[in-house]
């Protein structure tokens, strides 16, 4: 059984990637989902769709790669966080659409929570903020606003999970209904520290026991898949799809670190066995689980990365493509002195100022398009850059280098640009679709497909290392001129 199946569920799309023993891509299969607006702010999946879009690539990603269920040593499965489901355990129909990580319904009620005096506890149980952003207060609404379903779950007729437990549940045909700690660590129900469920935070937003699903390790053996197309294939690996990308980058040491540039961009640190408490309203999340042991992570977000780049191109319309940022960009020697704050949505970690807003500054007679689409690149590694200090003041460990993906990670200059100002080198890896390759290795760790992390490690190549030129003198005096500019940007916004 010389392959691994990948499950990479994601908030718009679904893949499935095939890899061989060397971590390399035998085949893949991608299919794009509707996104539901009920409301302003609002966002909701089907449930189904999700199920039948996640199978049907399964099935086509082998039929690609030539091979059949025989040649398939597990599944891995990876997913959007957070997004929350309710089904019934006998009919195994869903009580209402998923709602979405990205949903902000119970923004009130999140509120509320902090104005009660909730967020000590909840941090010091789940390493989370109060947010509308997790799974608990989304299961609460569900509960109070779908009729019937709180007698029913109380009954334990009903069963709660995040995207990666509906998949295992529709894999097993019902029979299996679980998650990994790295996803129960993103319900802000489950205590970080104990690894289990937390009967206080599920006395607090009113969540019946009986619906949650058995949290397990991220690399065990979980069941077999009945599923036409796929029947016998052992389900042996899921988490997060933030903590995949960690495990996929081979991060499996204290201090390592990977940052993925997406839209946003999201950098998680291992912090290995030690949960590290934040000071700078970064989280404190599970790594993984791998046999009884837990392994943590601090996890911090840019609200806007790559997404500067789509706005050059729809909102300035100087750029066609988002490919033409870069030799735009190259067109000038450096910055011309322009900064550009892009906080359209307010600031992420460490800032956390949502009254924040998008600003250029410094702008002359003399700029031109190119500066600005060097401004707009470079703070993409500004913005990260200061995440990463926040990361390492709270894990009082050195960072020794960054490993990247993502797409905006295929950008040279930004690398460059990246490793300069941070005086570290920045690794590439030759597999950039590291979120599915690392549900590929906790899936083969599970059954013995690779032996240990060093076996990992001889099957992974990296692509490109860019080390740091820039003097550091001249870092400093540019990341001093980036947060004169983050500290105009602040506040714009009338509380």
């Amino acid at each position: 059984m010389p392959y691994i199946l990948a499950l990479d569920q994601g908030t718009t799309s679904s893949r499935a990637i095939v890899f061989d023993r060397d971590s390399s891509i035998k085949a893949a299969a991608q299919r794009e989902f509707e996104q539901i607006y009920p409301q302003p702010g609002w966002v909701e999946h089907n449930p189904d769709e999700i199920w039948a879009s996640q199978v049907s690539v399964a099935v086509e990603a082998m039929t690609r790669a030539g091979i059949e269920p025989r040649d398939i040593a597990a599944i891995g499965i990876t997913n959007q966080r957070e997004t929350t489901l309710v089904w019934d355990r006998e009919t195994g129909a869903p009580v209402c659409n998923a709602i979405v990580w990205q949903d902000r319904r119970t923004a009130a009620f999140c509120d509320q929570l902090k104005a009660e005096g909730h967020e000590t506890l909840i941090q010091q149980r789940t390493g989370l903020l109060i947010d509308a952003y997790f799974s608990a207060s989304k299961l609460a609404w569900i509960l109070d606003h779908i009729a019937g379903t709180r007698a029913l779950a109380e009954a334990g007729r009903l069963a709660f999970g995040t995207v990666d437990s509906w998949l295992l549940w529709k894999l097993t045909g019902g029979k299996v209904h679980a998650t990994d700690a790295s996803n129960a660590s993103r319900t802000m129900l489950f205590n970080i520290h104990t690894g289990q469920w937390d009967a206080d935070l599920l006395r607090l937003f009113r969540i019946p026991a009986a619906l949650l699903p058995s949290v397990r390790a991220s690399s065990e053996v979980y069941g077999e898949a009945t599923t036409a197309g796929l029947a016998g294939i052992s389900i042996a690996g899921i988490a997060g799809d933030q903590q995949a990308s960690l495990f996929g980058q081979r991060c499996v040491s204290p201090g390592l670190t990977k940052n993925t540039y997406g839209t946003g961009c999201f950098a998680l640190q291992n912090t290995g066995t030690r949960a590290v408490s934040s000071s700078n309203r970064l989280l404190t999340t599970v790594a993984w689980k791998t046999g009884n042991a837990i392994e943590y992570a601090l996890e911090g977000s840019v609200f806007v990365g790559g997404a500067v780049v789509q706005w050059l191109r729809d909102g300035l319309g100087i750029i066609r493509t988002s490919a033409e940022v870069q030799p735009l960009a190259a067109s000038v020697p450096g910055n011309g002195g322009v900064y550009f704050v892009p906080a359209f949505v307010g600031l992420g970690a460490p800032h956390w100022d949502q009254y924040a807003r998008g600003s250029i500054f410094g702008l002359t007679r003399g700029t031109t398009a190119g500066h600005l689409a060097r401004a707009a690149l470079e703070s993409i590694a500004y913005q990260v850059a200061d995440l990463l200090d926040a990361m390492q003041r709270d894990a009082a460990t050195a960072l020794p280098e960054l490993r990247v993906d993502g797409g905006a990670s295929a950008n040279d200059a930004l690398m460059q640009f990246q490793a300069d100002i941070m005086g570290i080198p920045v690794v590439r890896p030759h597999v950039t679709e590291t979120t599915a390759l690392g549900a590929a290795y906790f899936a083969g760790l599970g059954v013995g497909f690779w032996r240990d992390a060093q076996d990992l490690a001889r099957a992974a190549r990296d692509e490109r290392r860019f080390d740091p030129q820039m003097p550091g003198s001249q870092a400093d005096d540019l990341r001093t001129r980036w947060n004169e500019a983050v500290l105009r940007a602040k506040s714009w916004e009338t509380k």
